[in-house]
């Protein structure tokens, strides 16, 4: 393998101010980098996406031409990089410009080195060193798939970039997307999976009155009364081995006027449930209908993502833990937690996917920075991984 340059790359790429959903000409310089890879771009609206694709081993020229003609059947091994270029506005109070990287001590600061310009750095350096002489070794087919809107509403990224490559034959059979996922220390954990996300908004009628002749009204907080125990925080399944206990959780509620002699005509009740795969949109309607049977009510509840999880002995998690404990000298817990990333897209169409990146525990703050060690062994990880893929 060649020198790591992935402390330049990371530098260079955080240097672009991509508030979501700008892509700030970074897609060029990122092609520059991988110069042997093939380009495809795969806009939508304001949304920039881009795919760069390379096949290494024997027949390689004569596998990209089929690709290219439109003529590829996804007979080939296809492993995936994933991320995404885009960073939230940077905010006030930074000790320095967020889009002038700068080196401070073992620390890259500027927005995004953590979430995640890092993790992009890393993959783009490892697949940089990919030797190019393969011609006689088992064909694979290496990608990248980036967007510029995995911070915003997500649904001209990813999810709209892997459908146009289903339509070409392009979904990969391993993905790895390299959101920052570990905690105190580099290569403590490794995301298998993701709970879904689901909300909820639940109003409750009554009839408004004065409090003085409480017999005249229909007190819609008497109503829900002690239900609301069977409701909030209530744990809608037991979790398993891979997720916690998929919990309602209340996020909002409010009813009345705002003044004390006035009963509400109605109550309004916001909440999400991260859920696990054990609940699904349908039981958790099932059990608010029986918790409020007999009231009247309106019940409006909306996924936002579903939740996936990989098989903890499936080939990429298998191979991305062994490199984990190789290089970095540590044990990676196989996990769920956090909010939704875009792995679950990858995860919709089969696609064995994990997470893994940098430390966490800057991300979306006032002066994020990134150790530079972490980097380095991050794609250090990346590299072995990729030699481990060719030798599966």
């Amino acid at each position: 393998m060649a020198e790591s340059n992935v402390v330049e790359i990371a530098k260079r790429l955080i240097s672009y101010p991509t508030i979501t959903p700008n892509e700030c000409g970074i897609y060029e310089y990122i092609s520059e980098v991988l110069k042997d890879f093939n380009i495809l771009r795969l806009d939508k609206n304001e949304v920039k996406n881009l795919f760069l694709y390379r096949i290494v081993g024997e027949n390689a020229s004569s596998l990209m031409q089929k690709i290219e003609l439109g003529e590829y059947q996804g007979e080939l091994l296809h492993f995936c990089f994933a991320g995404h270029i885009d960073v939230v506005p940077p905010g006030e109070g930074w000790e320095s410009d967020p889009f002038l990287p700068e080196i401070r001590g073992e620390y890259l600061l500027g927005r995004g080195s953590q979430d995640m310009k890092g993790g992009v750095a890393a993959f783009l350096d490892a697949l940089s060193q990919i030797s190019k002489s393969q011609e006689h070794s088992k064909p694979i087919l290496f990608s990248v798939l980036l967007t510029s809107d995995e911070e915003g509403v997500g649904i001209d990224g990813t999810r709209y970039a892997l459908e146009c490559l289903e339509s070409k034959n392009l979904i990969p059979n391993y993905a790895i997307v390299a959101e920052p996922t570990c905690v105190d220390k580099f290569g403590d954990m490794i995301k298998i999976g993701r709970r879904g996300s689901i909300n909820g908004v639940l109003k409750i009628y009554g009839k408004q009155g004065h409090v003085a002749y409480p017999e005249k009204c229909i007190n819609p907080v008497e109503l829900l009364g002690k239900r609301l125990g069977d409701l909030a925080g209530y744990d809608l399944d037991l979790g398993d081995e891979n997720f916690m206990p998929s919990k309602l959780v209340i996020t909002d509620i409010r009813g009345g006027m705002e003044v004390v002699n006035v009963t509400p005509n109605d109550l309004k009740i916001m909440f999400n449930v991260r859920n696990s795969t054990l609940t699904t949109k349908e039981s958790l309607e099932k059990y608010i209908k029986n918790i409020l049977e007999g009231l009247e009510y309106e019940l409006e509840i909306r996924v936002s993502s579903e939740p996936f999880i990989s098989q903890r002995d499936g080939v990429l998690v298998s191979i991305l833990q062994e490199s984990v404990k190789k290089v970095a000298k540590n044990e990676p817990v196989l996990s769920t937690s956090g909010g939704t990333s875009d792995a679950r897209f990858f995860a919709k169409y089969g696609c064995e996917v994990a997470e893994f990146g940098v430390c966490n525990d800057r991300i979306h703050s006032i002066n994020e920075r990134v150790r530079i060690s972490d980097l380095k062994l991050l794609s250090a990880v990346f590299c072995d991984v990729i030699e481990s893929i060719k030798g599966a």
